[in-house]
């Protein structure tokens, strides 16, 4: 578990390089959940599709200030700063993003931007949250390098395996070569179906195989997920009694090292 230094908040990317293994779902629960335990929490939305932005209620289209305008530098993070609830507040995105990435390609100490841009707003948050983009480009190598813990969503099928290894792949050459402190907090297994054989037999092995913390409990595959979306909140707000969204206050708490 990653100590949170006095006064400053706890970076977590949530990354993995294949798409559809529910980061954003995971980084919008997990922050709302963080709220209701009394954390003050930041959402950073680093995907130039802007799901995490939509999912929390905002229209990307309608943004003016976002993250891409605090990468570039025309911005401080503090004036894209957005108010989801109560605790919890968001750095959003735009498509826009996607110009900044190309823009960071030759710029000296990219991968560093975004960990100088984020310094003077962990005083004001305990947990800082990064959406990753589903690549390992510029913007996810500069969340691993501000980043203090790592979360890796998986899926529980075979398949998953493989985005983990080239992940922890480059985790071991940030560490290496620009951020010795960053942490794996764990595999987080998403989509779990428990009547399924193959599901259990993936959870089962998937800590063994990277020798890795394996978050508990598994998230459940529910359509609560994909509804909540729509309605702008977090499926703790519009579900709150589901599976799903317990499942998620207990990963945070022991996220947290609460019991």
């Amino acid at each position: 578990m990653v100590e949170q230094q006095d006064g400053r908040a706890r970076v977590v990317a949530v990354a993995n390089q294949k798409g559809g293994v529910a980061k954003t779902t995971s980084v919008a629960s997990l922050g709302a959940a963080f709220a209701e335990l009394g954390q003050r929490v930041l959402l950073v939305d680093l995907d130039a599709q802007a799901c995490l932005t939509f999912s929390l209620g905002t229209d990307a289209d309608e943004v003016v200030s976002s993250i891409n305008e605090v990468l570039v530098g025309r911005l401080d993070a503090a004036e894209a700063v957005l108010e989801v609830s109560e605790g919890l507040d968001l750095l959003p995105s735009t498509i826009e993003l996607a110009g900044a990435e190309a823009a960071l390609l030759t710029r000296p100490g990219r991968e560093y931007v975004l960990r100088s841009a984020l310094e003077p707003l962990l005083p004001r948050y305990d947990q800082v949250l990064l959406d990753c983009s589903p690549s390992l480009g510029v913007l996810t190598l500069a969340a691993l390098t501000a980043a203090d813990g790592l979360v890796i969503p998986m899926p529980c099928e075979m398949l998953s395996h493989r985005g983990v290894g080239q992940l922890l792949d480059t985790v071991a050459d940030v560490r290496h070569i620009l951020n010795p402190g960053l942490t794996v907090l764990g595999i987080l297994p998403t989509l779990f179906d428990g009547r399924s054989n193959h599901a259990r037999a993936v959870l089962a092995d998937v800590g063994e195989r990277y020798d890795l913390p394996v978050l508990s409990p598994p998230i459940p595959r529910t359509v609560r997920f994909a509804e909540s979306p729509a309605l702008g909140r977090s499926i703790l707000s519009s579900a709150p009694r589901s599976k799903g969204a317990q499942a998620y206050r207990e990963v945070a708490k022991a996220l947290l090292g609460a019991t």
